[in-house]
């Protein structure tokens, strides 16, 4: 009876999380879609054509413009590379793909605070900065052709269709575009689309974050994040951060519910957003870097982006520290007291009529015939 009991209480944590950000979810992946209905994915390599910084802010803005599915990033990103865009370019791409998205930011200003949204945009500017330092000093030619010789390949990785799919409409004025029977459909077929791809994300961040919240000592995590030493605690957050998000499994906003627990737990403000940014090397998709790129080119990844990442949200906890913009009350918002008539309630009907009527739409379009293709 534990056993059950504690099942329960685990998965009713993961409910009562997953009820107060629903409606933030079909929001955010509205906005997605509604970006993507209206920027080709077609023009996207010839955007990207070197690793000057101009480059690398298109290629943050296209990031944040695109899909947030953490494996469709990755898949997109190696069709970018194999069509001639810039490595280094493509990479910042692919790491804005799922940090500077709009879902992650109203996720966690809903969850955990407004400072945590802001750090995650601030530091993912300052992250694809210092990526691509650390690829201009370390990246050879070399490795950088063999990377591409091994993409030209097309080793099956995962989403490959998804990534490909453009059904983008950019003729006339945006708002016609929009508007439009073709710019509708394009809407309701991306948000679908994003929604089949990154659920079990969600559903398996949710339910890890539920067990944790449920079943941790608290005592275990001000242990493990040096909760008791503040200085070493802000050193430590950020080193610890992604190799926690490594082994967990769980990308792109799935990381999310996961990333409120463990701040209410005592990592650091830093740790937290070094977690967050982590969500492109969980093991599955080093493999399908190792898939894409070769084992070299994998492991190059996998040390770059990490000290960049280590980087990135150490400055924003010094400066976010110096700013007293850190909060100090540790906690994750959720439904505590159950499930009531209350503005989140009447929220996430509204929202889940709006993700009803683009549903329809999906199926009424030949969603479906699409989506089993592109499977």
């Amino acid at each position: 009876m534990r056993v059950v009991h504690a099942i329960v209480h685990a998965l009713a944590m993961a409910g009562l999380m997953g009820w107060e950000i629903l409606w933030a979810l079909v929001l955010g992946f509205a906005l997605s879609a509604i970006v993507q209905a209206v920027v080709s994915k077609r023009e996207i390599s010839r955007l990207l054509p070197d690793a000057s910084p101009k480059s690398l802010a298109v290629a943050c803005g296209l990031g944040a413009a695109s899909s947030s599915c953490s494996y469709a990033a990755v898949a997109l990103t190696r069709s970018l590379v194999t069509k001639g865009a810039s490595f280094t370019s493509a990479m910042a791409f692919q790491l804005a793909s799922t940090n500077l998205v709009a879902e992650l930011g109203i996720l966690l200003a809903i969850l955990v605070g407004w400072q945590f949204t802001v750090a995650e945009f601030a530091g993912g500017f300052l992250m694809v900065a210092i990526m691509a330092l650390l690829f201009r000093a370390f990246l050879t030619e070399r490795l950088r052709r063999r990377a591409i010789e091994q993409a030209e390949r097309g080793v099956a990785g995962r989403m490959e269709g998804h990534a490909a799919m453009d059904m983008a409409v950019t003729d006339g004025p945006l708002w016609k575009r929009l508007t439009s029977k073709k710019g509708l459909t394009a809407t309701s077929h991306y948000f679908v689309m994003d929604w089949a791809a990154i659920w079990p994300d969600i559903a398996l961040g949710l339910i890890i974050a539920g067990a944790l919240a449920a079943w941790v000592p608290q005592s275990f995590w001000s242990a493990f994040f040096l909760s008791s030493h503040p200085l070493a605690a802000k050193l430590w957050g950020p080193v610890v951060g992604p190799l926690v998000a490594i082994v967990s499994f769980v990308c792109s906003v799935g990381n999310v519910p996961l990333a409120a627990v463990l701040w209410t737990h005592g990592i650091s403000f830093g740790g937290v957003v070094a977690f967050l940014f982590a969500d492109l090397l969980v093991l599955p998709i080093l493999d399908i870097y190792r898939k894409y790129y070769g084992w070299k080119m994998s492991a190059f990844l996998l040390v770059t982006f990490y000290a960049a990442m280590v980087a990135a949200a150490l400055v924003v906890e010094l400066v976010f520290g110096a700013l007293h913009l850190i909060p100090t009350a540790r906690h994750a918002r959720m439904a505590a007291e159950g499930i009531r008539l209350n503005y989140t309630t009447i929220l996430n009907i509204v929202f889940f009529v709006l993700g009803g009527l683009l549903v329809v739409r999906f199926f009424r379009t030949g969603g479906m015939k699409m989506m089993r293709r592109m499977s």
